[in-house]
């Protein structure tokens, strides 16, 4: 079993804080959201809903740019934050519990989870399985005993390569059935709008997504069905019917962390506004629905608060990563 999450009532039903929507400094002139990714994943997601959130909330006195950096599931983003856009005081970068395990495994170079300021974590989602419309497999469990029957037969998708969130959340699933996790096929992708792409191309068989991004394409007509979900309970509205993972027989929980960084040299007052920003946007009385909209949920963290939950989240993650030999503890 593996969780790690702020709390289990936080992150499916906790109501958000309240705040007041006076803040400390100016707003920045041209602010950006970086999506380290190509768009219609989960980084997508995640800066459409800042820029509506803070639109909504009116602290910004400008439109929130969305602008896309793919590379490495984060990396090369991560890498020209800390090393070329260092002080840039409107730039925001998205990330995921996805961009805190590759920190945990060392593949964003010689930086680490220290060189960058953590801002915002503004929702939380879960990972998914998702297949075909018109699969075969009904269930999670099924899929996993096509899997056992004939590993090579099965093609799964995961957005990165050996290590990402996705292929980990495949490899504890197979810990979980008694599979061998090294005889899983498996084709990398960017992200996981990439991966839905190639599963309806009929490229690959499942993808290990997330379900903020399956959700959002089968809410736009994609021929795809969930099979699981890895939350510790059953999700809301119009996600009810999708059973979880450990309901199926897989005790596992994957949360993703939905949230923000600036770059190492941002002054304190200009990341105090983004911290204050964000504070206020996620207390606005719309913000619930602009969550549920997204299949997100509550999970609302800022500044010092923040920083220790992904300190404790790359080390629980770097032990995870050395049961599967990823890194050496």
């Amino acid at each position: 079993m593996f969780r790690i999450t702020k709390g289990r009532a936080t992150a499916l039903a906790a109501p958000l804080f309240v705040l007041s929507a006076t803040l400390a400094s100016a707003a920045p002139d041209r602010p950006e959201c970086i999506a380290p990714a190509q768009p219609g994943g989960g980084f997508d997601i995640t800066c459409k809903l800042a820029q509506a959130a803070l639109t909504d909330a009116a602290v910004l006195d400008a439109p929130l740019r969305v602008s896309y950096m793919p590379g490495g599931i984060g990396a090369v983003a991560y890498s020209t934050i800390v090393g070329q856009r260092t002080d840039e005081p409107g730039t925001i970068v998205a990330f995921s519990a996805g961009s805190l395990l590759n920190l945990a495994q060392g593949k964003f170079g010689a930086h680490d989870e220290t060189d960058v300021r953590w801002v915002a974590s503004i929702g939380t989602d879960y990972g998914a399985v998702v297949v075909p419309a018109d699969s075969e497999w009904e269930s999670l469990s099924a899929m996993m005993e096509g899997i056992k029957a004939d590993a090579g037969s099965v093609i799964l998708g995961a957005g990165g390569t050996i290590g990402s969130q996705d292929w980990m959340k495949a490899a504890m699933t197979a810990r979980a059935a008694g599979i061998d996790h090294k005889s899983m096929r498996f084709v990398a992708f960017e992200g996981g709008g990439d991966c839905a792409t190639a599963l309806q191309g009929g490229h690959v068989d499942a993808c290990m997504n997330d379900v903020g991004d399956s959700q959002a394409a089968i809410d736009g007509g994609a021929p795809l069905k969930l099979l699981a979900v890895f939350a510790p309970e059953r999700l809301p509205g119009k996600l009810a019917e999708v059973p979880t993972a450990a309901e199926q027989g897989f005790d596992i929980e994957w949360p993703i962390v939905r949230g923000f960084y600036v770059g190492p040299e941002v002054s304190d007052a200009d990341y105090q506004w983004w911290v204050e920003a964000f504070e206020t946007a996620m207390a606005a009385p719309g913000y619930g629905a602009l969550l549920e909209s997204r299949s997100l949920l509550p999970l609302p963290m800022t500044g010092d608060e923040l920083n220790s939950f992904v300190t404790e989240a790359v080390a629980k993650y770097r032990t995870l990563a050395a049961e599967f030999e990823l890194v050496q503890q």
